[in-house]
């Protein structure tokens, strides 16, 4: 079975094609766990116009799929680049809760509800920055 698999992703198309439908659904499931975590509902509020939660959202977004980028560039296999990718989303997990921490005046989570703008911005380019110090160790 395995060489089956091998022969068929050996073909850049489809190789592309499985790449991307792994990497669609994983987005979609730690996209869930994040909107588990976070005191608000992200798609909710995105509707609503929330213009900090889109840029918190849109930011893990961003830092996923980067983490996708870099562990498919940088592993042979599929389940290898799953499996980088998924530790580095749990980095970005400890990060989330780190970032959190670290502000002991306000809650993260609360102003970005409350559509502060600047909280919104700082949680997506940590959430970026962030994905990219990851993927480079998984090269």
């Amino acid at each position: 079975m395995n060489e089956e698999v091998d022969v068929l992703l050996s073909n850049p198309y489809l190789s592309t094609l499985a790449f991307f439908a792994v990497a669609v659904v994983a987005l979609v499931v730690f996209l869930t766990i994040f909107e588990l975590l976070t005191k608000y509902d992200d798609w909710a509020e995105i509707k609503k116009g929330n213009l900090s939660v889109a840029m918190a959202t849109g930011g893990k977004i961003f830092g996923i799929c980067n983490l996708f980028r870099f562990a498919i560039l940088n592993n042979d296999t599929m389940m290898h680049s799953l499996i980088w990718a998924g530790y580095g989303f749990l980095l970005l997990l400890v990060a989330y809760f780190i970032f959190e921490f670290l502000t002991p005046y306000f809650k993260i989570d609360e102003e970005i509800k409350k559509d502060n703008r600047a909280v919104g911005f700082l949680s997506l380019t940590i959430s970026v920055s962030l994905s990219y110090v990851v993927g480079a160790c998984v090269t």
